[in-house]
């Protein structure tokens, strides 16, 4: 991966910067700093009411968006937020952490708990109105990511290690079959956070603690790995037009990470990395909220 070029994209310091993800209809990249619940986009930020971690597009100017409180309606003009569906709200341990869309416009989410309590987290979807959790007892649910055929679901748990893969019904994107172990990074020491898929349908993992994306082909096997400047990446999102944009954080770094010059916790881009698909927006979206 010699050719690929990183630069800044943004370079204000998040102290856990996670969840970034293109919105096609503004051409603009999204992401959130979860513990400073922050919303940020390219010369704007938003202060949330509450932590939000992941979201996707219903339309151009609102959000599905996860939180600590469950799956909400965001709006950007108004900064307004309507809970639609409670998940874990009354549950003080647990936060909201990974998400993305899959192929089918569903929303996969998931929780962990505040100090990473074990067995604390969970994973999540929401479609068509309906919230079903799908994976529950995991302690740091991340690198949600699916097949570009709608086929496949990958998931991680970073305190275990483990990378799963899960086979979806390529019509409505709920699980058909029981997740299995694809990869475990115990013997490598990599702890996998944020991903997404190419175009070839590898996955691409945000190694947290290894300053790089390493590329894991469907069958499990390493094939490649690309570089970042900063020890502490999180999750990368593409925008379909050959930018990979990748979040990273100051927690767990040395005070000094805080400098200007420190590129830990801004957020970079990669270009001539590999080709991959932007995420879809929200197809099953109720617009009804919580009772």
């Amino acid at each position: 991966m010699d050719s690929v070029t990183c630069t800044t994209f943004d370079a204000r310091k998040c102290t856990l910067g996670e969840g970034p993800f293109w919105h096609p209809l503004l051409g603009q990249l999204f992401w959130f700093d979860i513990p400073n619940r922050k919303l940020m986009t390219t010369g704007q930020d938003w202060a949330l009411p509450v932590t939000g971690s992941a979201a996707g597009v219903i339309d151009h100017d609102r959000l599905l968006m996860a939180t600590e409180r469950g799956v909400e309606q965001f709006d950007l003009h108004t900064g307004n937020m309507t809970l639609l569906h409670p998940v874990e709200q009354d549950n003080a341990v647990t936060r909201s952490n990974d998400g993305r869309v899959d192929r089918q416009g569903g929303l996969w989410f998931s929780t962990m708990g505040w100090n990473a309590e074990p067995g604390a987290g969970a994973i999540y979807r929401y479609a068509d109105g309906e919230v079903r959790q799908l994976h529950p007892g995991i302690t740091i649910p991340n690198a949600i990511c699916f097949a570009p055929n709608g086929g496949r679901a990958y998931f991680a748990d970073t305190a275990q290690q483990l990378l799963f893969s899960q086979v979806l019904d390529r019509d409505t994107g709920w699980p058909v079959a029981a997740a299995r172990v694809l990869v475990d990074f115990t013997e490598t020491g990599l702890n996998p956070d944020g991903a997404i898929t190419d175009t070839d349908g590898n996955v691409w993992i945000a190694m947290w603690g290894d300053a790089s994306l390493t590329g894991i082909a469907p069958d499990g096997t390493q094939i490649g790995r690309i570089p970042l400047p900063a020890p502490h990446v999180t999750c990368p999102a593409a925008d379909g037009d050959g930018c990979i944009y990748v979040t990273s954080a100051l927690q767990g770094l040395p005070d000094t990470a805080r400098a200007e010059a420190d590129p830990s916790g801004k957020t970079f881009v990669l270009q001539d990395a590999f080709a991959a698909l932007p995420d879809r927006p929200v197809l099953f979206f109720n617009p009804e909220p919580a009772s």
